[in-house]
């Protein structure tokens, strides 16, 4: 995966970092540095990198831009150079590279515990692919007229719904590759999808700050949330269906935070997780076997990856004895809603 960020602050120093991080054989890139993050509060995060970690060789030639979990041993992951590929993460090994489309891959979605996925892309298609089947498309999805942004796949893997910056919802038959249902509301740039699990609902992110709850018997908008002052760029549902969390654009502290949500009842908002200092690009619910208590983590623009508490909204240090850059996770505040 390459992820850069370049940050420059009208400061009495300019500041630039890169990271770096591609698949592949072992190599080390992390050398003894030293760099200085300015914040707009007047903290002045320093970062010392002291200890190589493990690289692997480029499974893409260009950026990468999403990866998801196929099992427990491969991702899926695609890139600007409009390959899909499934890697397995373990041995460093490239699975399968498969191409088909004309123009930058920007989501997956896998069917778990199976060798199926969906790739969308900027080419205004989605395309089903088989592991276990020829290097060809499956199912190929056309029915966009601008670059889809989401893509979910139904609990029962027989519908996927994909959204697109033409402000437009489908649902799709899987088996028939045929639209069985299209939606579109005014000014609702999709940014993220994702099904509820158990439900036939599915939860949508946008770019008009809204964050959408969609029935698919009929593909109709059930819940709107609380508008956010921000875009909302991802969302995730937890594994019990029961609680949600988005996450906002933002620069310099301003906007820039991640919300819970109540999926039940009440639909209100929990909690904000706030601490970054650029947009959140995406946040997700961690499985409870890594941590005694319910955590979440968010990766941002402002180069930091933060674990949270969910209860709390206090940002959880990584342990001692991980093989730590002795970067700083950095300050965390958690805003919690008055009960009514």
């Amino acid at each position: 995966m390459l992820l850069r960020c370049h940050l420059k602050r009208a400061l009495p120093q300019k500041v630039s970092c890169r990271f770096c991080a591609v698949m592949g054989k072992l190599q080390s890139k992390l050398k003894h540095s030293t760099y200085k993050y300015s914040r707009p509060d007047g903290f002045r995060d320093e970062r010392i990198q002291t200890k190589a970690f493990q690289e692997y060789s480029p499974a893409h030639v260009d950026t990468v831009s999403v990866v998801a979990a196929l099992n427990s041993d491969l991702c899926v992951s695609g890139g600007k150079d409009k390959t899909v590929v499934a890697y397995n993460w373990r041995t460093g090994n490239v699975v399968k590279r498969l191409k088909g489309h004309e123009r930058e891959i920007t989501k997956i979605a896998c069917i778990h515990k199976s060798g199926q996925f969906f790739s969308a892309s900027r080419d205004k298609t989605v395309m089903m692919w088989d592991l276990q089947g020829s290097s060809q498309p499956r199912q190929q999805f056309s029915g966009h007229t601008m670059v889809v942004t989401g893509l979910a796949v139904s609990p029962d893997t027989s519908q996927l719904c994909t959204g697109s910056r033409d402000n437009t919802l489908l649902l799709w038959d899987v088996g028939t590759g045929q639209c069985a249902e299209r939606a579109s509301v005014s000014r609702n740039l999709v940014t993220h999808l994702c099904w509820v699990p158990r439900e036939p609902y599915i939860l949508q992110t946008s770019e008009d700050k809204t964050i959408r709850l969609w029935d698919s018997r009929g593909l109709q908008v059930t819940h709107i949330f609380p508008a956010k002052q921000h875009i909302q760029t991802y969302c995730e549902v937890s594994e019990d269906g029961h609680k949600c969390i988005s996450c906002s654009s933002g620069f310099g502290g301003e906007g820039c935070e991640a919300t819970l949500w109540d999926l039940r009842q009440t639909r209100n908002r929990i909690c904000e997780y706030e601490g970054h200092f650029q947009t959140v690009a995406s946040c997700v619910f961690l499985p409870r076997a890594l941590a005694l208590m319910p955590v979440i983590a968010t990766s941002s623009h402002d180069c930091k990856v933060k674990i949270w508490n969910q209860d709390s909204g206090v940002v959880k240090n990584p342990p001692a004895n991980t093989g730590d850059t002795g970067s700083s996770p950095g300050p965390g505040r958690s805003h919690m809603p008055q009960s009514n």
